[in-house]
């Protein structure tokens, strides 16, 4: 995350027979005999909600990668009287139908009307800590030049750029995979630059160990280590405020001394601070 401490994911979790017996979850088998069945529990859970607002979000508030989104596009009618009320709304409609007709991935774009009666920075900043991916203004200005005022999530609020109409209907789905694109590829060098491989004990800790104690600054991040996967391993991080996060499935096994014990381990696995 942000704060560079590990977040469990999805998880999986092998449950054997105690659940079946608990529920008395049974079959019949080949031989017509009863038999308790064994059983797995997979959780994807509100913690990927979490996730998802701690990686990408910022200050101004939730930052959603546009395939997730409810909503890729809001269209945030701008208007000073009755009379170009009705004119804009109309022009926003007409082109909310338009966007809503075109193929997104395995849907179509999905589209807001902001048709409340506020100023339009208001609906522009409330539409900014919303996360939704793209806000278009349009006033009447913009309606006579048959033109659309785009501001992006990934971008600065204050970032804006004008688009005809039919230019913009014909960018929108580069737009948003460029920013589906751009959000994953900030998170992965985020990742990355705060991954680092440890072969001594005092490095580690120096790693974890925040310069001011009393106010912690954001510190830390994946430490790839050798340590001993035995059952005083958790006591061993414990006390370093460490957990170990994950044996990867892929990394080349290269054996090397564990960090705490010194014994042969066969390959390195990542520790972190956790929540």
């Amino acid at each position: 995350m942000q704060d560079r401490k590990a977040l469990q994911a999805g998880t999986s979790h092998f449950l054997g027979q105690n659940f079946a017996k608990a529920m008395d979850i049974s079959f019949q088998d080949e031989n017509g005999e009863q038999q308790l069945a064994w059983t797995t529990s997979w959780g994807v859970s509100t913690r990927l909600v979490g996730g998802l607002i701690m990686t990408h979000s910022d200050d101004d508030g939730l930052v959603l990668p546009p395939r997730l989104a409810p909503a890729q596009i809001v269209i945030l009618p701008i208007h000073r009287n009755e009379e170009e009320r009705t004119a804009v709304l109309a022009y926003c409609e007409q082109l909310a139908e338009e966007l809503r007709a075109i193929p997104y991935h395995e849907s179509r774009l999905q589209i807001q009307i902001d048709k409340r009666d506020l100023r339009g920075g208001e609906k522009s900043w409330q539409a900014i800590k919303k996360g939704i991916p793209i806000r278009l203004e349009v006033g009447p200005r913009d309606m006579q030049q048959d033109a659309v005022f785009m501001g992006r999530r990934d971008k600065g609020p204050k970032e804006k750029e004008s688009f005809s109409r039919e230019a913009f209907k014909s960018k929108a789905v580069s737009i948003l995979d460029d920013m589906q694109q751009g959000l994953y590829a900030r998170a992965l060098a985020r990742q990355q630059e705060h991954s680092q491989t440890f072969d001594k004990l005092d490095d580690l800790i120096a790693y974890f160990s925040p310069e001011n104690p009393e106010k912690p600054e954001i510190h830390g991040g994946f430490a790839y280590i050798y340590c001993k996967e035995d059952d005083a391993l958790e006591a061993r991080l414990k006390a370093h405020k460490l957990t170990h996060r994950c044996t990867p499935l892929e990394a080349e096994k290269q054996p090397g001394p564990c960090v705490f014990t010194g014994e042969t381990c066969e390959q390195r696995v990542i520790v972190a601070k956790a929540y």
